[in-house]
């Protein structure tokens, strides 16, 4: 069934991920999990019938009412309030491929065989998913500690009837669509509720979404400044082979060997410079492309070993007959590398829009603003101002948040990461460096077309006749938001070939 995805302990990787939302992939439990997930359910039973101390969050209340026992008859009501009394994640609802994300990564999670969960809790899960039945959940509430417990909460509401999902693009009471499709309310069994909130899903699914968005945006620089590159009219000498080899740091490799590659065959690189030197923003895109780069990819292997982590809280060990109480959830691992990524990016966008500047300038026998009879005109000077303004507001959003903590819980979650505000901030530094990509390239295109008849390298040729398709010369004042929405989309849409 190559339209399914089967949930199993195997490791999940952005691309297979990727895979699964662009082709609208279902979701199919393994027979692996399956008996993992019974198996651990069983071994959970017996030990809560056999146990003669308090288990905490199964047999106790939770955080720092866990000094409280929980008579055996209100087990499964316990869990039930638990997400009730959790479910306060407030603010915007999040992107609809996040919450899908959310999904996977907690059945994936709890198909490992270690959080005592039902067969048939998974299984909604799945369902839901396969159904698109998004739970409503909100960007706002998440400590990145204990788990992503606000926002988990919200995303599990609609197992037992409660909260609202999305559905053929309205938000519905979940209770009115779990008649619709026949679905019984889940009767939460011991430990469940906690299973379910604690975790790091909502922080993971950000970080997955914004990582998959940034692949594609560490692209787009290269190919972006190569062309901003020949509009000005600048050198390939800071792009040769010894200069990196003599600093072989692997992205600042990558991106001169990038850089060469797209300039292969190109007539305004070819010509001879009157400038024996170029500005920092063209040449120094190896250094500075390729730390972003480098930055990107650790945080990618942070993130890759946490989809793929059991991060709920007691684990159940079947082994080594054990149920062990400890702090998985605890989200500083992805909130320091989201803060990371944050700024890998940020600084490909600030470089971006120096390039744009240096562009209008006037320089290097390009008009001012790049435009014809400039003083009529204004020409390409304000899309500058608005990817400034762009620049200034990822580096607000730069602000770590990993060095934040306030104590919650009475005290007994007294160090929390605030991974939660690093995830959402990373897709808002996404989008905006997208945003000033779009009007990198405007300008780009813009210097290019004002050189002909002179060519680039057949790659970016074909780039940007493809660009012209959706965003037209320039050659007096028009609407100019039109066309930087046009450039978004246009980068938006681009696809590469896997290597």
């Amino acid at each position: 069934m190559s339209n399914t995805h089967f949930i199993s302990p195997e490791r999940l990787t952005f691309s297979k991920i990727e895979e699964i939302l662009e082709k609208g992939y279902k979701l199919e439990l393994s027979e692996e999990s399956t008996k993992l997930i019974l198996d651990c359910k069983a071994y959970l039973d017996d030990t809560i019938a056999k146990a003669e101390k308090p288990i905490y969050g199964i047999t106790t209340g939770f955080g720092s009412l866990c000094k409280i026992s929980i008579p055996e008859e209100d087990l499964s009501q316990l869990q039930s309030n638990l997400v009730m009394s959790h479910a306060c994640s407030l603010g915007n609802v999040i992107p609809e491929d996040v919450i899908r994300l959310m999904l996977l990564l907690k059945a994936h999670a709890l198909s490992m065989g270690k959080s005592g969960v039902q067969l048939e809790t998974v299984q909604r899960i799945i369902d839901m998913y396969n159904s698109d039945v998004l739970p409503v959940v909100h960007h706002l509430g998440s400590l990145g500690a204990s788990g992503d417990l606000a926002p988990l909460a919200n995303l599990f509401l609609p197992l037992f009837g409660e909260g609202e999902v999305i559905y053929e693009d309205e938000i519905r009471p979940s209770d009115e669509i779990l008649k619709m499709f026949g679905w019984e309310p889940i009767k939460l069994g011991a430990k469940e509720g906690l299973a379910l909130l604690n975790g790091t899903q909502f922080m993971s699914a950000h970080a997955v979404y914004a990582l998959l968005k940034a692949f594609k945006l560490v692209k787009y620089s290269d190919i972006i400044g190569a062309i901003s590159l020949e509009g000005y009219d600048g050198r390939i000498d800071p792009f040769l082979a010894p200069i990196h080899d003599a600093r072989p740091h692997n992205g600042q490799i990558e991106t001169a060997r990038n850089i060469r590659t797209l300039l292969e065959g190109s007539e305004f690189i070819a010509n001879e410079k009157k400038n024996v030197q170029d500005p920092y923003s063209f040449r120094c895109m190896p250094q500075v492309h390729g730390a972003s780069k480098d930055a990107i990819n650790y945080v990618s292997s942070v993130v890759e070993t946490e989809i793929n982590s059991v991060t709920d809280n007691p684990t159940i060990f079947i082994e080594e007959d054990m149920i062990l109480s400890g702090g998985n959830f605890h989200g500083q691992p992805l909130a320091l590398v989201l803060d990371f990524m944050c700024i890998a990016l940020a600084e490909l966008g600030s470089i971006s829009e120096r390039r744009t500047y240096r562009l209008i300038s006037g320089d290097r026998d390009l008009p001012e603003f790049l435009i014809s009879d400039s003083g009529l005109n204004s020409g390409f000077m304000i899309p500058q101002y608005a990817a400034a303004s762009i620049v200034s507001q990822n580096k607000q959003l730069c602000t770590p948040c990993s060095v934040d903590s306030i104590p919650s819980s009475n005290e007994q979650e007294d160090h929390v990461s605030m991974g939660g505000n690093a995830a959402t901030k990373s897709l808002l530094v996404c989008d905006n460096v997208e945003r000033i990509f779009a009007i990198e390239l405007m300008n780009a295109a813009q210097a290019i077309d004002l050189r002909r008849p002179g060519k680039s390298s057949p790659f970016l040729e074909a780039f940007l006749g493809e660009f012209r398709s959706a965003v037209t010369f320039n050659d007096k004042d028009r609407v100019m938001y039109k066309d930087i929405e046009a450039a978004v989309d246009f980068l938006a849409a681009g696809k590469f070939e896997e290597n």
